[in-house]
């Protein structure tokens, strides 16, 4: 006599996250819903004009990078612009390809950028894909990178200590 086989349950979606490290005195590990509830969400409807697909037509939503990074605490003096200035942002995604950002280009007080941490492309969550980066100036989406594995985030190092370490 054979036994009634146990209906086998769907696995759980998976859900992506990403670590934002470097010099920051609040490390963290973030998912989407994370992005999501933890910081107001902003639109961005962009257009990629690339010559190898057209034009594309996307419509984003998420937190300002600019604001997530801010409550990782940078290790910078947030009252001294120029000490501000000297950090990078890299942010790297789930496929390797990765981007560089200048602290400048997205601080209030410098470029401003509302560049994004996707939580919605076109309406669909990203969950299970992972957030994305989204620079909306960017006429061709190079800068935007998928399934974000990790921001970093660090001074650069001036000249002068560079040349005197090499």
């Amino acid at each position: 006599m054979s036994r009634p086989s146990t209906p086998q349950r769907a696995a759980p979606p998976r859900t992506r996250s990403f670590l934002l490290r470097g010099e920051v005195h609040r490390p963290a590990t973030l998912t989407v819903a994370d992005l999501r509830n933890g910081w107001e969400q902003h639109r961005a409807d962009v257009v990629f004009d690339c010559a190898t697909n057209g034009p594309q037509h996307h419509r984003f939503e998420g937190p300002l990078l600019r604001e997530v990074v801010s409550a990782a605490e940078p290790a910078f003096d947030a009252r001294r612009r120029k000490d501000r200035s000297r950090f990078l942002l890299t942010v790297t995604g789930g496929d390797g390809h990765h981007t560089v950002l200048s602290w400048a280009e997205i601080d209030a007080d410098f470029g401003d950028a509302p560049i994004l941490l996707a939580t919605l492309l076109d309406g669909g969550a990203l969950d299970e894909s992972g957030s994305q980066l989204v620079v909306p100036s960017d006429r061709c989406g190079a800068r935007y990178i998928s399934a974000i594995s990790s921001v970093w985030v660090g001074a650069c190092p001036s000249p002068v200590e560079s040349a005197a370490r090499g």
